[in-house]
């Protein structure tokens, strides 16, 4: 694996450790609208097939037959990947750090609930969706064309996630949030 390679293994890794030592300040959750069991399962299923995915790469470097690690191969590419892996990782970060104790996983009411409408939830409504679709799609350009598997599989689900999620909020804050929606665009600011 190429040193692009590694960078983008080490900036998932730091997602998820932001993600769980953040969780633990979420505001409580109050009645759960969906099954909760499922959203996990569901998205504990994108964190494996994640490390599947950087797991593989690396057995493609281990076997220099297999050609897992295609576009991995040229290092403008593997540095272009990374700097698109960076804004992806950096943007769902900052947007977990925007929301603050307002995240959860799943999305559910939470108590005292607030509309978050700054940092990047001034130019998406969405931008945790959206930077994990970036990081994938860096993480193919700079380390394995394997990195393509989660973002078809999953890039759908993150949109129904998003339209769920708009669902409980226009209930949450009603003709606040539908302004908020007609001046946004939900994971692409100015496209989508």
């Amino acid at each position: 694996m190429t040193v692009y390679g590694w960078l983008i293994l080490s900036l998932w890794l730091t997602l998820v450790v932001y993600w769980v030592v953040s969780a633990r300040a979420a505001k409580r959750s109050i009645g759960n609208r969906w099954l909760w069991w499922r959203e996990i399962a569901i998205r504990l299923g994108i964190f494996a097939l994640v490390m599947l995915t950087v797991r593989m790469a690396v057995l493609g470097h281990a076997l220099p037959d297999e050609h897992l690690h295609a576009l991995s191969t040229s290092p403008l590419m593997g540095l272009i990947g990374f700097l698109i892996c960076v804004l992806g990782i950096g943007l769902a970060i900052v947007a977990r750090a925007y929301l603050g104790r307002n995240w959860g996983m799943p999305m559910s009411r939470k108590e005292s609930p607030e509309l978050v409408m700054s940092g990047p939830y001034a130019f998406v409504r969405h931008p945790i969706y959206g930077g994990l679709l970036l990081a994938m799609v860096g993480s193919a350009l700079g380390q394995s064309v394997l990195w393509l598997l989660p973002l078809i599989v999953y890039g759908p689900y993150f949109i129904l996630s998003a339209r769920r999620e708009e669902s409980l909020l226009t209930e949450q804050f009603a003709e606040r949030y539908r302004a908020y929606m007609s001046r946004t665009k939900m994971l692409v600011p100015f496209v989508l």
